[in-house]
């Protein structure tokens, strides 16, 4: 598919717009033209036939006959055919008229007009009629005096056209050359404007994985039409920065996190080879690296579940999601977990106010339960309670998970969902697990559409309220 110019689209634009504008000035212009040119006309014709009206005069002989001296009539207008005329007096007799007047000149289209055009032997004319003009003799005979006549004059409108097209011409000409400037111009202009997008397009191919900053040029940044794209591609690349560096700091984690029971399985193997043993001496040391596979196998497990609600979240439907009642998903998560939290003297409380179902894996919701009450289990002193609540508030069903432990510091607040975050540092990856558990939790959580959020104060517990809404 061809690429788009939008500055080929813009100058296209602009130029058609000028050339309808161009088209319509020259018609204006021709229209105006025109009128002039036929006022003109018209105003000469009327002098031409005023001048004949003139030659009109009495006889010298007394009979009150009136005389046209043709030999003073006025040349034609035009050179290449000649004017005709003819006169009459208020009998309709005619008392003059022009050798080549034709014997059945057309009227005009309308009565009573004054001007009109007509063609004889394929030329154009302009006619005049001027009625009841007096005879401008006053040597005549009194009861005379007051004789009036008829004139109908035609001239041909040939020279008329030819001024009018080449008045036509020139303003086409001359509008053309304005269009092809004002072209060139507003081109240059569009090319001047674009150059800040063009050299925004050079600042982002410059963006790589070593350098995030856009660093953008004075043209960019002072131009106001691109300051949302320059500010969504800003926010897009501290974006993707942040997810860069997160996944960056997730790989060395986890490769951190993985080395440590690898060394361990494999020192273990090497000291089972290295020296013969007794079958049970085996047996111990088969089931210590056992232990440390069982670990491997957790965290692989975790990190295996985080990346599966990250897809979710960024939009991955899933299609296997089935009804699910949330006071009997939470009842269920305290019975499993009621062993581990009986061994550290902590009783598990479930409320429900209501039984509120959403679509779900089951899966998915044990493990975001398991994550949040193993938590709230490991830092709740002994003789304590969790207390979990089920209730359904705004069309979105809400769980808190609820402890009277040591609390969490405002300064790990921030911090408790990243991947691989304890926010106990003295416990081990056996008491403490790999911190990964909130940061799976946060994201399944997500993929749901729904939120959790942490309440916590030194001395007096935690609270963890997860929302996801109904609709899901």
């Amino acid at each position: 598919m061809p690429k788009l110019s939008i500055r080929r689209r813009l100058i296209a634009s602009v130029f058609a717009t000028q050339l309808i504008l161009t088209v319509a000035l020259v018609a204006l212009a021709t229209y105006f033209t025109r009128g002039q040119l036929r006022a003109a006309f018209d105003a000469a014709l009327h002098g031409r036939a005023m001048s004949v009206a003139a030659l009109i005069r009495y006889s010298e002989e007394g009979n009150h006959e009136l005389i046209f001296d043709k030999d003073l009539s006025p040349p034609s207008l035009d050179r290449h055919h000649p004017d005709f005329y003819q006169i009459v007096d208020e009998s309709g007799h005619v008392i003059g008229a022009s050798s080549n007047w034709p014997g059945n000149l057309p009227g005009p289209s309308k009565p009573g007009r004054q001007y009109w055009d007509v063609t004889v032997d394929g030329v154009h004319y302009r006619t005049v009629r001027l009625n009841r003009l007096p005879v401008l003799d006053r040597e005549g005979p009194d009861t005379k005096s007051n004789a009036t006549i008829t004139v109908i004059y035609a001239a041909p409108t040939d020279e008329f056209r030819e001024d009018l097209w080449h008045a036509a011409i020139l303003t086409l000409a001359g509008s053309l050359l304005l269009l092809a400037i004002a072209t060139v111009v507003v081109a240059w202009a569009i090319r001047q404007g674009l150059s800040p997008l063009a050299t925004l397009a050079v600042s982002a191919g410059k963006v790589s994985a070593s350098d995030w900053n856009l660093n953008l040029s004075e043209d960019a940044t002072a131009t106001e039409e691109l300051a949302p794209l320059t500010g969504a591609m800003e926010t897009m690349l501290a974006t993707l920065y942040r997810a860069f560096s997160s996944q960056q700091e997730f790989l060395a984690n986890a490769a951190h996190e993985l080395k440590t029971p690898v060394a361990i399985l494999k020192s273990t193997l090497q000291s089972m080879v290295q020296v013969p043993r007794t079958v049970d001496e085996y047996r111990a040391r088969i089931e210590i690296a056992l232990e440390d596979v069982a670990r491997i196998e957790k965290l692989i497990h975790s990190m295996l579940r985080l990346a599966r609600a990250e897809q979710s979240a960024a939009g991955q439907h899933r299609q296997d999601l089935i009804p699910v009642d949330l006071a009997v998903s939470c009842e269920q998560s305290a019975d499993r977990l009621g062993a581990f939290a009986a061994a550290g003297g902590v009783r598990i409380e479930v409320q429900t106010e209501n039984r509120p179902t959403i679509k779900a894996d089951p899966e998915d919701l044990e493990l975001i339960w398991n994550n949040l009450l193993e938590n709230a289990i490991r830092y709740s002193p002994k003789s304590s309670r969790v207390l979990v609540t089920v209730s359904e508030q705004d069309h979105n069903v809400q769980v808190t998970v609820q402890d009277w432990g040591a609390g969490i510091a405002e300064s790990e607040l921030a911090h408790i969902f990243d991947r691989f975050h304890r926010a106990d540092a003295s416990r081990t990856r056996e008491t403490g697990g790999y911190g990964l558990g909130l940061a799976v939790t946060k994201a399944m959580v997500h993929a749901y559409g729904g939120t959790i959020v942490v309440d916590s104060h030194l001395g007096e517990g935690t609270v963890m309220t997860v929302r996801l809404p109904l609709k899901s």
